[in-house]
């Protein structure tokens, strides 16, 4: 049996910063987000030296780099900000 993948929840800067990329941004940002929902651990440790921060995580795709941080005990994704350099 397959495991559901995680609940994604945005923080309210990266809300703000989602409500006002163009269209073509948003879908890009879902798409990496369902990518990270499926397997949190697919994208890169944020901080590799950090032993303690292995559930802070980044995702980058063309102009676009995500920050999220998953949360184990509940089963869900928070993302933490959204930068788009377009």
């Amino acid at each position: 049996m397959t495991e559901q993948p995680y609940a994604v929840r945005l923080s309210a800067p990266a809300a703000k910063v989602l409500d006002s990329l163009p269209e073509l941004a948003e879908d890009t940002v879902w798409g990496v987000l369902d990518a990270a929902a499926a397997d949190p651990w697919g994208f890169g440790q944020w901080n590799a030296d950090d032993p303690e921060g292995e559930d802070v995580r980044y995702a980058s795709v063309g102009q676009l780099s995500l920050t999220y941080w998953v949360n184990r005990p509940l089963h869900r994704l928070t993302v933490l900000n959204i930068v788009w350099l377009g």
